[in-house]
Order: C-alpha cells, then structure tokens, then sequence
C-alpha cells in the first residue's frame, strides 16, 4: 500500500515508521525543508526525534501534491490548532477512495471539533467516509524503539477501521478497531490538561495520593463530557481512555506532565513556552476543552482549574484548595 503521513513531528515520524516496517511505500510531507531533507537523506529526524534511526525507504517531501500522489492510505499528524489549514491544502490531492487516518489529538479552538469533524469540512464526502480516528497510549520514542505499543483504531465503519487495522499493525504495534470516534477522540484531547494538573501537583510534591485522585476524577470528567456527547462510556475504560491518561499524566516523556512539573515548581506558562519548541497538547487543549465544557453544560472542575492556572494567573495552591472544599457529593453516577 502507498501510505502519505502529513506531518513531521515526532508522533507522524514513528507512524511513517511502522508503516515503512509493515513494507508498505511511505512519503511524508513535512512543512521544514531541513526536517524533509534529513529524513529523505540520512534517514533521522534529528529536530523531532533525535537519535533515532528510521526505515531508510521512507521518503520526505515538502511538496504536498507529490506527497498524495497515488496515495491509499493518509495519516494526518500535524498540530491539532493547523489540522484545518493543512488539511485543507491537502484535499485536492487526496484520492476519493483512500483511508484517511486522523492520529492528532485536541479540540479545535474556535469551531470545538475534533480533528476528524475537522478534516470533514475540508475533504470531499467520498473522503470523510473512509476516515479513521487513531488514538491510544503511545509515545512517538518507544514506538520506534519497537517496544509493544496497543492503540484504538475508530470508524463509523467498523470495516474502514479493520483495513487500518490490519494494514498497521505489527509484532511491536497492535491496534484494537472499533466504532466510537467521538469517544476515542475526546480521550485523546482531554487527558492533556489532565496530565498537567498531574504534573503541577507532583512538581508541588503532594504525593502519590493526589496524583491517584487527580487521574481518577479526570477520568471521571473525560467519561462525563464523552457521554455528553454520545460516546460510550467503555471507551474511557479502554486504551483511549484510561490507557492514554495514565501513560501521559505519569510517564516521563509526557510533554503535558512536563509543563504541569515545571509550573508546580514555579515557573510560569510564559516562561515555559520561551523555553520549548514543541508546544504540548495540553496547553491549548486547556482553553478549548473548557470552552466545550462549557457548550456542552459538563461539569469539568478539574479542566476548569487548569485553564485558570494557565490563562488567569491562579496560584496551584488555590486551585488545589478549591478543588478538596467543593460541595460533598456521591462517586457513583457521572
């Protein structure tokens, strides 16, 4: 199969690796001439995933026709708030009968669509048929790495999402299809300002019990909006749930737990983002997650908390404190 992956971050990186691995004809198009250049001739993405060396019949191009040429399969990987342009300049070239694959996580800002009711508007309806959310607990680094890696594959066709399905998976990468997109989506989005209140609570050393709650209640509010919103509430039980929230609010490659560590240090969000190139997910997905909370009329006080950390100067500490004293209430029910 030709597959063209649009997006030379570390994420789109170790998918055009699987693929390359899984022998099938790989391009990628990248935005940085010298990302492309590196990857197409010493095979290594030294600005995104440094030290790694990738498949060497991967090609690298920043021409995005070229790229789609002939194309079977395309995996959208870009940015969550640059989805929308980039996918939009891809459209013309995308065949009507490929499988498009949407493995970028986040809400976008001012339309709160995932990525996949995102790609949607701009691809013909023959295209948005055959689309596919990818999402689950995988760091771009140890996927490369070949270490055993489980993902969720969702369509609104169970069969488009077994073709991915088959045609990914590997004896290191193994993907579980399935039909609820909008759940599988909103895991991957929403545990990000999740991991940063996790972060931020462990940079202040509150300990193992906070970190244990935090998680728990978050998973509570990603269920509770998920249903909202007509998602199945076991697909917050499963990889793109649970799975994906637990490997990004404690793993250490985690860059939305990173910001999180460093502000409950005391740094601020300014400071952080002068000193990071790759910007996490989480900051951004902090105002649109609570934004959709909002539209949504979904309780959130954790999101909530977060997005006035990051964007109103509200200490940790207050935030923590506001959290324990809201009013007492039952666990059971969402």
């Amino acid at each position: 199969m030709k597959v063209c992956v649009i997006g030379g971050g570390a994420w789109g990186t170790a998918l055009a690796d699987v693929a390359a691995k899984n022998s099938h004809d790989v391009t990628m198009w990248v935005f940085e001439p010298e990302v492309a250049a590196s990857i197409r001739e010493q095979h290594v993405n030294e600005e995104y995933l440094p030290g790694v060396t990738l498949d060497e019949s991967i090609s690298a191009t920043n021409d995005m026709e070229e790229a789609l040429s002939g194309a079977e399969m395309v995996i959208s990987v870009s940015p969550s708030h640059v989805v929308r342009e980039v996918m939009s300049n891809a459209a013309p070239y995308i065949s009507h009968d490929a499988f498009l694959v949407s493995a970028s996580k986040g809400i976008e800002k001012d339309s709160l669509l995932t990525m996949t009711g995102v790609i949607q508007e701009v691809v013909p309806p023959e295209v948005s048929r055959n689309i596919v959310a990818l999402s689950g607990p995988s760091f771009a680094k140890e996927v490369v790495a070949g270490t055993p890696t489980a993902v969720a594959a969702a369509s609104h066709d169970l069969r488009v999402a077994e073709e991915v399905q088959t045609a990914l998976s590997n004896d290191y990468f193994r993907i579980y299809s399935q039909s609820d997109v909008i759940g599988v989506e909103l895991g991957g989005a929403v545990k990000n300002p999740v991991a940063i209140a996790v972060g931020i609570a462990d940079g202040m050393g509150l300990g193992l019990n906070t970190r244990a709650a935090i998680i728990t209640r978050g998973l509570a509010e990603i269920a509770r909006l998920g249903v909202r919103m007509g998602a199945n509430p076991m697909t917050f039980a499963g990889l793109a749930g649970l799975g994906d929230l637990v490997l990004t609010c404690t793993g250490d490659l985690s860059r939305n737990r990173q910001v999180g560590l460093k502000i409950g240090q005391g740094m601020t969000l300014n400071d952080i983002l002068d000193h990071t190139k790759s910007v996490a997910e989480g900051v951004k997905n902090a105002v649109t997650v609570y934004k959709l909370s909002q539209k949504m009329e979904v309780t959130m006080p954790i999101v909530e908390q977060i997005h006035l950390v990051l964007y109103a100067e509200k200490s940790p500490k207050m935030a923590v404190k506001d959290l324990m004293t809201r009013r007492l209430k039952s666990e059971i029910g969402l």
